[in-house]
Formats: structure tokens, C-alpha cells, sequence
């Protein structure tokens, strides 16, 4: 549930003449001597070059960052100026005169390359060591020195939290406990100072660290609540002990919106333990930029109240704004954010006065550059005579240094927020900075270029439309996809629990087909099992005969002619219809899916939202493709127009047995096919359901049947039959073959070529270069390869490294895949379920012991009871003449190749009879355009996972023997099951003929 602010919200008039007299103040000394933009600017250093230039171009500032964010990963200096070369080379920055000469250079070795990257890497150093105060203890304890001498306190955070495998969880933890350890030791030569260290004579912890929940957890998740709280407060005890021991306070930092509620939750069960519950050295962190966050405040007010001890309330205005919003946008969620600052302004004025004005249970800290901002809570704090415990400033380290100073001239405690650690890791928060000093709207630039105090420090006013307007970017995207689920709202969370175990109760009925509108007994009938547990029947599904596969056909035919003339209109919102009812059974859809195919439930509710997007998609393409074309001249008409092909015959797959289904059946359906769905013999209870719903929907009787029937029997009788005009098949490279082939032989009485549509797998391959962002890699090749346990025709089976970072990624991933939870597919805390049946498990285990006596064994996990379970597998040192580097496995199996540079990987990608889907995780810009050009695959993706393609977005699918080329959920997919036809007309008589348009 996301809250607005009230709209009519004024400035706090009690507190507004003072806050205007605190402001002047404080903003007039922030202006004496040594100006930044006026006084410094002929002795600026190149640090201090670079924010002034993007300061001055958005193309530049955009290129420059991406630069800086790629420098730590870049190891000479050829390879520094090579990159410079390029970022600053595109078209949209616009450099001074100065860089330009420097980067008119023609080899990266040369003597101005070599000088420029010299220059532009200690810069950047200098620039990153003004936001992060060391790389090590002993540098930080000399910024601690230098910030008490300036009477501040301070709390040390550590960089480098992207934990993505539990033994970096571990080391995070440690690394914490010995900060408060050697912080605390050093303490004891402190000399005990008011404002800093006592308040009012009584002692307030010397030594503050700030940590993020989720580095104490890799597999922390907000599906998973339960799982997560146990492994994250099992560490973070241990760091509240160790913290009591030493005298140290500890405070919690929020992060990205999705781990919000479950973070508060866990604090707030974590903080009301008995061992935890009269600690008030304990802190939480809030954000004003999210729409939910006043009333996030109210309820951790009223929690203090019932805790009986106060925590403190860390108040910022948030530093994820874009990811938020580009995050909200490609998932079609509400906006978390507000999308205007003032509206932030506004809102952070009133959780300020609302967290003041309950000091005696909460604590205040309030953390803000925004010299109005401070001066508001200066005035309410002193307005009520707030005690100087319950209440204290913060700013980050190397902004807002005169600000600080003048409030602690004031006599109010300010604390810095001080990072520490390597460039590398402390990248990420660098950018964050930079980004927050080089914003128009930033008060420290706007207050550096002297804008007029009365601007600057006058309360912010929100318009209505600007508090109720969303999403204006997305105004372009003519088609809008289904929002995936949230799983970070609870009420979500317990829908999705509540229709798992509704779906339970009905586990074991009997599924027959649908033959001219009417469900049919069947002499054979098989069991589909659940297989995470396979005891467990998911339910019993009839197998037709070939007599009942001819009465199938004889159905369809009869009701081709109506079905054909039904209006596009009509059969689009049949399918639309279809959508609006997978929407309402979303979670039980899911559901159905988790149980029948070993999927987990987030995978599976991005497989409902896809068969969303493939009803309504295909709904307005069949309604633009029916417009036809005009092309006529004067005295004729020329019409182009499209007929359905006749009868199509609909072979699915198990593992998108939702998705898949619905995109091949909806397609042939609205194009008006009627249409015979055969799904895999593993996942036809799905199957069934998708005919439940399209029946409800409108499709009449004969125009769809359901046709399940176990092996290949079935299956031929339908391909080769002589009425059948679209094969529209996903599977394996063999049957798909063996389709194609047959297909082509023309039978007795048959008018017309066969049409197949065939989607066969791929053996997917990732490379990842020296310039690649790690963390953001390894996590991508773990989801791509080991997401619904690698039975996805879109899995990463092949990464390719480069050489000088190949043993460095092998460890990470490792342990990053080492990390994830295998086990039942319906445990919130698994990531890794099971494969799909006992012939899948077999194969795939044959495949990595073939694997293991080619190439060695970099990580085998034990697999669990019960079920048909395949534990993640990789193999490193693999060579392209591998069984494992040319076969599709279809399952939980990585090949870990090696290259000595970007051609080699590019040989190595390239070289199998597949081309489906690629990878590549990359900072240069010479190399991803190469990839762009060169990399043979019907879907690449650059720096993501390379699984997952969206309906509209990423129309889906390969060449080679991957397909034939066609594009599901693209803008040409339904052009596949129809003909096309132009129709002339000579339209002038005796010597007249119609005017036309253009006379």
C-alpha cells in the first residue's frame, strides 16, 4: 500500500519565522570564503574539473560516469585511456577544449594516452577519497580525528555490501565485529567531549557503525520473510552482542523499497526480544522519498511506544530515486517514489516535525545537506527544548563540510556518515555521490552557484498534479505489460500462501479432453506428479486414441468456416477476456505451476503475466494486421489482406507450460485457426486449466480442442495429418526435426504446404570481459543459468571468461551458486527445485558424469529427498570440443570456458548449431557494439540475465536449429498462421472512375 501526502500541506507556520532566521544563518556562513565555483576555480584540481564539466552536459555527465564506474576494473593504463577514448568519443558529450587535445591520441600506449589515463585515474582516486573516508582502519581512524577536532561524531559504514554468496555474508559480519573492535580501542585514548560523547554529563556511545541488512544474508528475499529473518538475525545478534561488549552503537541503513517491509519487520520482532528490548543504542533508518513513508514513521512511533525504550529514527531523503523509478516502470508497478523533489521536501519537513515532536520516544536523526531542512529541525528542536540525547544532525563525509561546521557552531551534535573501503566495492556509492552533487535540483550546487538565499531556503510547494502524476516516461510504450506480482507487499504474499494451499485441497482429480465442445472419456489415463515429491498426483489426464484424434480434426474442420468469419474484433476480446481471467486466478494459476512443473512461485507468476501479454498482444496485432493495406492508384484498388490458414495443430511444452501453451494456442486462435492443443504428457493439468479459461472466455464449441495424449503416437497422426496446416511446435532439436520432415511430405488429399513453427533450444552462452562488472555478472549467470533449474530453452549452459579474470569469477560463482537453496519448488526459501521427471534427472546426471571425465568438477551439491532433484552443477576448464560445451542439457549444468581475448569468446559463443539466446557482460563500448553486430543469437542481452524475455519488449526466439526464425510476441508472429492475399479491382466504367483522396 503505497500513502500519499496531503495535498494542501502548508509550511509548519509555528516553526516557519524561525526556521527562515536559523537558515539565513546557517547559509551566509556556508557562503564566507574559499567559494567553490568563484574563489577556487583557478586553483580547482582535476577532480574537482570533472563535476564542473558535467556539471555543464548531460551527455557528458553521463558518459563520465559510466567511465569512472568502469576504471576499478581496468588494469593498466593503456586500458584506462582506451576506455576514455571511448566513452567521451560519443556523439552526445560536448568536452572543453582542454580534453579534447588529450584525447587526440591514435594508440593507447602512446605518451598522451598514457598521460591522459595517469591523469584521469588519480583524479578520479582524489575525487573518490573526498566521499569515503579511507581504505583501511587506520585511515579512517585519522578521518575520525580530524572530524572530532571539528567537534563531530561519526558512524562508519562499510562499502563493498552486494553480497551475492553466504561466505561473503560471513567475512561482512567479521569484518564488522573487528571494526568495533579496534574502533573501540582506539576510543579509550578519546577524551570524553560534550555534544560528542555527553549529553547533558551523561555518555552516549563513543563508536557508531552503520550495516544494510541484506549483506548479512545472500538469499535474503521478500517472498522468503520467514527463511530470511532466521539467517539475518542469527548474524545480526551476534553483532548486537559484540556491540554491547564494546560500547558501540549500531544503526541499521535502508535500502532498495523492495526490502522495506521486510526490514522493518525484522527489526522491530529483532528489537523487542528481551535481550535486545532495552537497548537504546540501536537505530533504524527511514526515507522521505517514498510515497509510504510518513506512515512507515507513525507505526514505528507507536512500536517504540509498546517497546518501552527508544531506537533512533535516521531521517534521508533516499539515494535510489532512479532505480526506484526504472525499476516501477519496467514492471508496470505504482511509483514507490515521489516523482518530483519537492514533494520529497515536503514530505520530509513533516516527518521531521512528526519525529521531533515524539522525541521522548524516538530519537531524531536528521540527515540532510539542505540547509532549510536542518534549519527546520534546529527550529523545532529548540522551539520544545528538545534534550540534546534525543537529537542530532547528519551529513555524509565530504559534503556538506561548512554545513556541519555551523551547526555544530550552533551547539547540536553532528554525526557524519563515513564510508570506508576499496575503490572497487565503494564504486557504486561513489556514483551515488556524484550523482546527488552534479543534480539541478541538488541545494549544494544550487548553493555553490549562488542562487539567491530567499530561493533557496523559501518551503517547498507541491501542485497537486505533481503529487498525483505517475509514470509520464512510460507515455510512449504503446502496449502495456502485466505487472509481475510484488511479493514484497505481504497482503500479496499471503494471497499466494492462501491459493497454494487452496490449490493442495484439489490435488488428484481427473482431467479429460475436449473434443467439439464436449469433455470425453478415454480408455487410458496417466498421472501427472509433482516433481519436488513424486508421490504426490497431481491429477489424473486422459489420453485420446487416434479415433478420437480424427474426431478432433472433423470438429475443428466444421467449425473452421464460422470461426474464420467471426470478426477480428470479436476473437481479439475473446482473448482479452481470456486475460482478464488469468489475472483474477493469478495466484492459483501459479500455484497449479509450482506443484505440476517444479517451478517456484515468483518464476511462475512471471510465466502467468507472460500468457497476460501474449492474449492481449496478439488481441491488437490480429486488430492492426485486419486493417490491411491500401494501395491504390487511380481507375483500380489494390487490397492486401490476411486469412486464417485452416486448421493448427498446437504441440507445447512442460516447462513454460502456461506461457508457451497460451502464446502458440491464443496466436493461432485469433488469427482464426481452429486449434488442437497437445501439451506435454508432464503438464497437461496446466494445460487444462488454459482450456477452462478460454472456453470461459467465449471460444466456441470445435474451434478448440484438447487433445492430450502420451507419446509420440498421437502426436504424428496429428503432423502428418492431411488437414493440418500449422504445426506450431516448442521442444527438442530431435522432435522438432523429426516435425519439420514430417511436415514436408505432402499426404493423399492434401491442398496445401504444412507451415511449422518451431522453437528447439539453444546452448546459450554468456561472456563475460575483463572490464565487466562482477557482482552485477555473477549474479546474472547464476539467475540465467540456474533459474527453474536450468530447463529453460533460454538458460545460460556455456559462461566464457577472460583470462585475467577467469579464476577470480570461477570462485565468486561458485560460491555464489553454492549459496542457493535447493529443495521443493513450494518452499518460500528455495531457488533451486527440481527437474522435471526421472528421464530428465537420469539424462542430465549421465550428462555430468560424461562432463567430469572431460573437464574438472568445480561444484557438486547433495540433492535432496523425495523428488527428481538435480542440484546445481558446474564444470570448469571446459574446451569448445566438449559433449558439454555442444549439447543442450536442458538442465542445472554451467560449462565454464576460458578465452585469451573478445574474438576468441566471440568464436567460442558462436560456435555451436544453435543461436537462441547470448550474453555479455561488458564496460567497453567497442565490445558490446561487436557483440551487437557479430553475436549469432535471436536474443542477445548486454550486462542482465539473459532469461525472461517480455512479450512486446523482447520478442522471443532463434535461428540455426533453434527455429525457424520466428519471434513470439513480436509485431510479425501472427503473420505465421495466416496467408496473405491482394485483391485488384479495376474500378473505372465507361471512361469515369471514383476521385480519389488525392484530387
Amino acid at each position: 500500500m503505497v500513502v500519499q501526502i496531503d495535498k494542501n500541506i502548508k509550511a509548519d507556520r509555528p516553526y516557519e519565522a524561525k526556521t527562515q532566521e536559523i537558515a539565513k544563518q546557517l547559509i551566509e556562513t556556508t557562503r564566507e570564503k574559499n567559494n567553490f565555483f568563484a574563489q577556487m576555480r583557478d586553483q580547482m584540481r582535476w577532480d574537482d574539473k570533472l563535476l564542473d564539466w558535467t556539471m555543464a552536459n548531460p551527455g557528458l555527465r553521463v558518459q563520465m560516469f559510466r567511465f569512472i564506474d568502469t576504471i576499478p576494473a581496468l588494469q593498466s593504463k593503456s586500458e584506462v585511456a582506451l576506455h576514455l577514448q571511448q566513452y567521451m568519443s560519443d556523439e552526445a558529450v560536448e568536452l572543453p577544449a582542454a580534453l579534447k587535445g588529450i584525447l587526440n591520441f591514435t594508440e593507447p600506449n602512446s605518451f598522451p594516452a598514457q598521460t591522459a589515463a595517469a591523469t584521469i585515474t588519480k583524479a578520479v582516486e582524489t575525487l573518490a577519497y573526498k566521499y569515503i573516508a579511507g581504505e583501511d582502519i587506520a585511515e579512517v581512524i585519522k578521518a575520525i580525528a580530524r572530524m572530532r577536532k571539528d567537534g563531530m561524531t561519526f558512524t562508519i559504514d562499510l562499502l563493498g555490501e552486494a553480497v551475492i554468496t553466504e561466505t561473503e555474508a560471513e567475512a561482512y559480519l567479521q569484518k564488522y565485529l573487528e571494526l568495533i573492535s579496534q574502533l573501540s580501542e582506539t576510543a579509550k585514548n578519546w577524551k570524553r567531549t560534550e555534544g560528542i560523547d555527553l549529553a547533558e554529563g551523561k555518555e552516549l556511545p563513543q563508536v557508531q557503525v552503520s550495516a544494510k541488512l541484506t549483506a548479512f544474508y545472500s538469499q535474503f528475499d521478500p517472498l522468503d520473510p520467514e527463511g530470511s529473518k532466521a539467517r539475518v538475525c542469527d548474524r545480526i545478534r551476534v553483532l548486537l552482542r559484540h556491540a554491547k561488549e564494546h560500547g558501540a552503537a549500531v544503526h541499521f541503513d535502508m535500502e532498495q523499497y523492495e526490502y522495506k517491509d521486510l526490514t522493518l519487520a525484522i527489526l522491530k520482532e529483532l528489537l523487542t526480544e528481551d535481550e535486545f528490548r532495552d537497548r537504546n543504542d540501536i537505530g533504524i533508518t527511514l526515507q522521505a522519498y517514498l510515497r509510504d513513508s510518513y506512515r512507515d514513521l507513525e507505526d514505528l512511533i507507536e512500536w517504540a511506544k509498546q517497546r518501552g525504550n527508544p531506537v533512533t529514527i535516521r531521517l534521508v531523503k533516499g539515494a535510489y530515486w532512479d532505480r526506484e523509478t526504472i525499476r516501477a516502470l519496467q514492471n508496470h508497478w505504482q511509483q514507490p517514489v515521489y516523482d518530483y523533489k519537492k514533494a520529497t521536501d515536503v514530505n520530509f519537513e513533516r516527518m521531521t516535525r512528526l519525529l521531533l515532536e515524539n522525541h521522548q520516544y524516538v530519537y531524531a536523526a536528521i540527515g540532510s545537506h539542505n540547509v532549510r531542512s536542518q534549519a527546520l529541525a534546529c527550529a523545532i528542536a529548540e522551539t520544545l527544548e528538545i534534550p540534546p540525547r534525543r537529537f542530532e544532525m547528519q551529513v555524509l563525509y565530504g559534503m556538506g563540510d561548512k554545513l556541519a561546521k555551523a551547526l555544530v557552531k550552533r551547539g547540536h551534535r553532528v554525526r557524519v556518515y563515513a564510508p570506508y573501503g576499496k575503490l572497487l566495492p565503494g564504486m557504486a556509492y561513489l556514483i551515488r555521490r556524484l550523482l546527488e552533487n552534479t543534480a539541478n535540483s541538488s541545494f549544494l550546487r544550487q548553493n555553490q552557484e549562488q542562487k539567491p538565499i530567499e530561493e533557496l531556503i523559501a518551503p517547498p510547494i507541491v501542485k497537486t498534479e505533481e503529487l498525483e502524476r505517475e509514470h509520464e516516461r512510460e507515455s510512449n510504450v504503446t502496449f502495456a505489460n502485466a505487472p509481475d506480482t510484488d511479493y514484497s507487499d505481504s497482503e500479496l504474499r499471503i494471497k499466494a500462501q492462501q491459493d497454494l494451499e487452496t490449490v493442495r485441497k484439489s490435488l488428484g482429480k481427473t482431467y479429460l479432453p475436449l473434443i467439439d465442445g464436449e469433455y470425453v472419456e478415454t480408455d487410458n489415463y496417466i498421472d501427472s506428479v509433482n516433481p519436488s515429491r513424486d508421490s504426490e498426483v497431481i491429477g489424473k489426464v486422459g489420453q485420446i486414441s487416434l479415433e478420437q484424434s480424427e474426431r478432433a480434426m472433423e470438429a475443428a474442420k466444421a467449425a473452421f468456416s464460422g470461426w474464420k468469419n467471426t470478426p477480428v474484433k470479436k476473437r481479439a476480446n475473446i482473448l482479452r477476456k481470456a486475460a482478464e481471467i488469468m489475472e483474477s486466478r493469478r495466484h492459483e494459476l501459479n500455484a497449479w505451476i509450482c506443484l505440476e512443473v517444479g517451478k517456484i512461485l515468483a518464476q511462475a507468476d512471471g510465466e502467468v503475466s507472460e500468457a497476460i501479454d501474449f492474449c492481449r498482444y496478439y488481441a491488437d496485432e490480429m486488430e492492426r494486421l485486419d486493417a490491411g493495406y491500401n494501395y491504390d492508384i487511380a481507375g483500380e484498388t489494390n487490397r492486401y489482406f490476411y486469412q486464417p490458414k485452416g486448421i493448427a495443430v498446437v504441440i507445447s511444452p512442460w516447462n513454460f507450460p502456461m506461457a508457451i501453451a497460451t502464446g502458440m494456442t491464443v496466436a493461432a486462435l485469433v488469427t482464426g485457426n481452429c486449434t488442437l492443443l497437445k501439451p506435454a504428457a508432464t503438464s497437461a493439468v496446466i494445460a487444462a486449466k488454459l482450456t477452462e479459461i478460454l472456453i470461459e472466455a467465449g471460444i466456441p464449441k470445435g474451434v478448440l480442442q484438447y487433445v492430450p495424449g502420451k507419446g509420440s503416437e498421437v502426436g504424428n497422426y496429428l503432423v502428418e495429418h492431411k488437414d493440418t496446416h500449422v504445426i506450431a511446435f516448442t521442444g527438442s532439436r530431435e522432435v522438432g526435426c523429426s516435425i519439420y520432415a514430417q511436415a514436408a511430405t505432402l499426404q493423399p488429399g492434401q491442398k496445401h504446404l504444412k507451415k511449422v513453427i518451431a522453437e528447439m533450444g539453444g546452448k546459450n552462452a554468456i561472456i563475460v570481459d575483463e572490464s565487466a562488472d562482477l557482482d552485477l555478472a555473477v549474479a546474472g549467470v547464476v539467475q540465467s543459468a540456474f533459474g527453474y533449474t536450468g530447463q529453460k530453452c533460454s538458460a545460460c549452459s556455456r559462461v566464457i571468461v577472460a583470462e585475467s579474470i577467469y579464476d577470480t569469477f570461477l570462485s565468486r560463482l561458485v560460491e555464489a551458486t553454492k549459496s542457493l537453496n535447493v529443495g521443493a519448488a513450494d518452499n518460500p526459501s528455495t531457488q533451486v527445485g527440481p527437474v522435471i521427471d526421472s528421464k530428465a534427472r537420469d539424462r542430465i546426471l549421465e550428462y555430468i558424469e560424461r562432463g567430469k571425465q572431460e573437464s574438472q568438477l568445480a561444484l557438486a551439491m547433495t540433492a535432496p529427498e523425495g523428488g527428481y532433484f538435480v542440484p546445481p552443477t558446474i564444470l570448469s576448464g571446459v574446451t569448445t570440443d566438449n559433449t558439454i560445451a555442444q549439447e543442450e542439457i536442458f538442465g542445472p549444468v554451467l560449462a565454464v570456458m576460458r578465452a585469451s581475448n573478445f574474438d576468441e569468446a566471440l568464436k567460442i559463443a558462436n560456435g555451436t548449431d544453435y543461436a537462441l539466446t547470448g550474453g555479455l557482460y561488458s564496460r567497453t563500448p567497442s565490445r558490446i557494439d561487436k557483440a551487437y553486430r557479430e553475436f549469432e543469437v535471436g536474443n542477445l542481452y548486454i550486462n542482465r540475465n539473459i532469461t525472461g524475455a517480455i512479450v512486446s519488449r523482447q520478442p522471443f526466439g532463434g535461428f540455426k536449429l533453434s527455429g525457424v526464425g520466428s519471434k513470439a510476441g513480436g509485431p510479425d508472429y501472427l503473420l505465421q498462421f495466416l496467408d496473405p492475399r491482394v485483391v485488384t479491382e479495376n474500378v473505372q466504367r465507361q471512361g469515369f472512375a471514383p476521385i480519389t483522396g488525392n484530387e
